[in-house]
């Protein structure tokens, strides 16, 4: 059984990010600054824009008060729920941790870090483009690995996820959680599953977690699927709508803009 993950000197992020936060408390100051500005100036002259004013502080402040729960939910520290998201897909993958491992789109290291405790013996690699719109690199991963103690197994690569520079079967296991739906450079998010999978050998495993249950980025997977077993994946299992059935996600985070439409695909190359 895997470890969690540590609090000490280590930043894994948070998919609902600091920098966002930010931004929508100081709109919320701006929007309040100019209803003063407003009521002060317009009150009785021009109650119906006073009023509307208002209600939209008030709308806005409840939507930044809301994302600020969805916030500590997902944090590595407090609410612990990406953890749990993590933990999920690892024990969905069926593997007995002998070789290597392919982490796709592994951000700030936190899912490859928990590969590297749950699987002792093996050899774990990340990967990711870490584009200009992301606040995190390679030199994050690195030290978040170092200060859990499995720098020397896990190691971090950047390189396009739309073509994997590793050659066929090169890997025991892969893994991806979240990413393949935000490669803006493919526009067929299959395509994308389809070379994660390119690079596990023949009797290798691997679990991939997305917004699989949007049409709008996969269609309808039970075609998908079908077609996966008649490529020659030996084993494919798909878990529609996570959200609703792992049983730790709770309803609030499930809006269309935060955690909806999520699914699970894992079987055996």
């Amino acid at each position: 059984m895997d470890s969690e993950l540590s609090a000490i000197n280590t930043d894994y992020g948070n998919w609902i990010s600091l920098f966002f936060m930010k931004w929508l408390y100081a709109f919320c100051a701006i929007i309040a600054i100019l209803n003063g500005l407003q009521f002060y100036f317009f009150v009785f002259s021009k109650p119906l824009l006073a009023a509307g004013g208002i209600a939209l502080f008030v709308l806005f402040l409840a939507f930044t008060i809301y994302m600020q729960l969805c916030h500590n939910k997902f944090s590595f520290t407090n609410g612990m729920l990406m953890n749990k998201i993590h933990k999920f897909l690892v024990d969905h993958l069926f593997w007995n941790g002998q070789g290597r491992l392919l982490d796709v789109g592994c951000g700030t290291g936190a899912l490859s870090v928990r590969c590297a405790k749950r699987y002792a013996q093996a050899e774990i690699l990340g990967v990711d483009n870490w584009g200009k719109d992301w606040s995190y690199g390679k030199n994050q991963c690195d030290t978040n690995a170092n200060a859990e103690g499995i720098g020397i197994r896990a190691k971090f690569e950047q390189g396009s996820l739309v073509k994997l520079v590793f050659e066929d079967a090169s890997f025991d296991a892969v893994v991806s959680n979240f990413v393949f739906h935000k490669v803006r450079a493919a526009s067929d998010k299959r395509q994308l599953v389809r070379e994660a999978l390119r690079v596990v050998r023949k009797g290798g495993s691997f679990a991939f977690q997305d917004m699989f249950a949007q049409k709008k980025y996969y269609g309808n997977m039970e075609d998908f699927v079908e077609e996966l077993r008649k490529e020659g994946i030996t084993e494919v299992h798909y878990m529609h709508r996570v959200e609703n059935v792992c049983g730790f996600i709770p309803y609030f985070v499930r809006a269309p803009w935060v955690l909806r439409g999520v699914g699970l695909l894992y079987g055996v190359r």
